[in-house]
């Protein structure tokens, strides 16, 4: 093996200046030293009469100048053999590295000595999943994939079996709203894009317009794969119906016979209802129609079978929601796609927390909906469930509080508000009198539609900083996020809302709900809710929603639980894979639930 020649560089002084100045540390400019030069035979006596056998600095003086010289290590030359073989593994895959991205990306090889070629390849591989703006990498995208694959590399490491939180805490990620991802749908090239841009708060007008072309869309793609309502191929059969394929609206006039569309109930005009889809809209007449299970409000989305009438009027006889898909099929089809937000994984990742979460036995969720802090009753129910679980031999690992956390609503007339921080204080000590819950669970607080807040609009942020910093300073490790938000714990993905949903949506039906599958009304919702990939399918009179930020309530794919805090009867339903149930209100019943995430059980509770 040939031994690496050392490099050595020469620092030279800038010129003096003629005015007379305090002498200041000079830096030099480098100039590349031959290896057979006269100055490197001078260098190489020198190391052997100082007995320097790993020389870093050497200062050479004479009357006219003074030389550094400072060898290169062998340490340096590794690294910049790692430099470069970094940068030229990237432009194989078509990327360039800005200096940023460089560094980030040393820095999580240094955590893998013996396998620095795997950690490369698997961070290209992640990276390809991403939506880029450009192939020209700087630090954000590059920190993006790296945090991703230290967190779910601590959440592999940690035993499956320890007790406390010492498995959920790394494995328990939880999702503001308005950290949700954000995806469109391309109907020509029949993909999802995924949005990059600073979301406004505040949009125009044309963002209400997307708001339900983007809803549209994404039931739409999902029907098209349905065999059901595809175009037959060779005059097959595809139902005792014959074929369901959808018409346009727009192909409506001038046709007879029986056809299918697919829109959205709107009221136009007042007293008259039109089906509209991104091409036409039409008058519907409903009375009727023969419904499937769910509420049929304005703004779902629905599937209609009928004919056009000399009057120009759609006359329906049969109505129901889009059909669902599976969840695995939905994930399949479109891989690598983070609609979730909680990061992609690769497919070994996958499998290995999967194993990891069926393991996961010890966890548990308790979930609390209207948690009136006001109210004596109340707090003294809540420090009964405390103190049972403190003395549990395994505590939970998540309590998660929905609002409302008041009696009262938090209006414009509520005048209270240093009230409410004290009565805040006062759960943090409540709770922080149970060391072994202060130190192994954690605690997530979720606004309800009447707690304190800018307005009552959907998503809705976390609880205002004032009212919460007395809690936190008592329990560090409380979480207050938006409704809705979301947790991903290993691979299951669990989404939580708060909105009194059951009342309003039957309030708003345009037609009583049909008895002939069920008759209770939360099956309905859920079915309305599922069908619909959307938390809040009400009217925007009823319930305004912030335009650009109408993504944060699409369940598409479908999660595996959703929790739906509502004040109404405290219930459970598994529907079609998807586990859904109410807490209840704790304040009005003094019931709650107990979650397994690793068998997806479902424990109805009361005090």
């Amino acid at each position: 093996m040939r031994p690496i020649r050392p490099t050595y560089d020469i620092y030279l002084p800038k010129p003096k200046r003629t005015k007379q100045v305090k002498p200041k540390k000079e830096s030099f400019p480098a100039i590349f030293v031959p290896q057979n030069s006269d100055l490197s035979k001078k260098i190489a006596r020198c190391r052997q009469s100082l007995h320097l056998h790993t020389l870093h600095t050497l200062t050479l003086s004479s009357p006219n100048c003074q030389i550094q010289i400072r060898e290169v290590t062998t340490v340096e030359k590794m690294s910049s053999a790692m430099r470069n073989k970094v940068q030229r593994k990237f432009k194989m895959r078509g990327y360039t590295l800005k200096i940023e991205a460089l560094s980030e990306i040393l820095g999580f090889l240094s955590r893998f000595p013996e396998a620095e070629d795997e950690a490369i390849e698997l961070l290209l591989d992640e990276l390809h999943h991403l939506s880029l703006k450009s192939s020209i990498l700087d630090k954000e995208p590059v920190h993006k994939v790296v945090s991703l694959l230290l967190e779910a590399e601590a959440a592999v490491e940690e035993s499956p079996t320890s007790s406390g939180s010492g498995s959920s805490a790394s494995a328990l990620r939880i999702i503001d709203a308005f950290d949700f991802p954000k995806f469109r749908y391309d109907p020509i090239k029949k993909l999802f894009h995924k949005y990059t841009g600073k979301l406004p708060i505040h949009g125009d007008a044309s963002a209400k317009a997307t708001l339900y072309r983007d809803r549209f869309l994404m039931l739409s793609q999902r029907l098209s794969r349905d065999p059901h309502f595809s175009k037959p191929v060779f005059d097959s059969d595809i139902s005792d119906y014959g074929s369901c394929q959808i018409s346009p609206i727009q192909s409506l006039v001038g046709q007879t016979g029986k056809r299918w569309v697919m829109g959205l109930i709107s009221q136009l005009e007042d007293g008259h209802f039109y089906l509209e889809d991104l091409t036409a809209a039409v008058e519907v007449d409903l009375s009727n129609a023969r419904i499937t299970t769910g509420f049929f409000a304005e703004n779902t989305i629905v599937l209609a079978e009928g004919e056009m009438l000399l009057d120009g009027i759609f006359q329906v006889k049969t109505c129901g929601f889009p059909p669902l898909e599976d969840r695995e099929k939905s994930v399949t089809m479109f891989a690598g796609i983070d609609f979730f937000g909680g990061g992609s994984l690769t497919k070994e990742e996958t499998i290995r927390l999967a194993e990891l979460e069926r393991g996961a036995v010890n966890d548990m969720f308790i979930i609390l909906s209207d948690v009136w802090l006001d109210d004596e009753e109340t707090m003294e129910k809540l420090e009964t469930i405390l103190s049972g679980y403190e003395n549990e031999s395994v505590v939970p690992s998540l309590f998660v509080f929905m609002g409302n956390f008041c009696s009262h609503p938090c209006n414009l007339s509520f005048n209270s508000y240093s009230t409410l921080r004290l009565q805040f204080g006062k759960l943090g000590k409540m709770i922080a009198a149970h060391q072994r819950l202060k130190e192994h669970s954690r605690f997530l607080f979720i606004p309800g539609p009447d707690d304190i807040g800018p307005s009552n609009v959907l998503p809705r942020c976390s609880l205002p900083k004032y009212i919460t910093e007395e809690l936190q300073s008592h329990i560090p490790n409380a979480v207050f996020s938006s409704n809705p938000c979301r947790i991903k714990f290993y691979t299951q993905e669990i989404v939580f809302f708060r909105e009194d949903m059951l009342y309003r949506m039957r309030r708003s039906c345009l037609m009583p709900p049909s008895t002939e599958e069920t008759s209770d009304p939360f099956e309905h919702l859920v079915a309305t809710i599922t069908h619909q990939s959307h938390l809040c399918p009400l009217p925007l009179s009823v319930q305004p929603i912030i335009w650009n930020f109408d993504h944060c309530l699409h369940i598409y794919p479908t999660p595996h639980t959703i929790v739906l805090g509502d004040r109404s009867e405290q219930k459970a339903f598994k529907y079609t894979g998807i586990t859904c149930f109410n807490p209840g209100s704790f304040s009005n019943d003094f019931t709650f639930v107990a979650y397994r995430p690793c068998s997806q059980e479902v424990e109805l509770s009361a005090v």
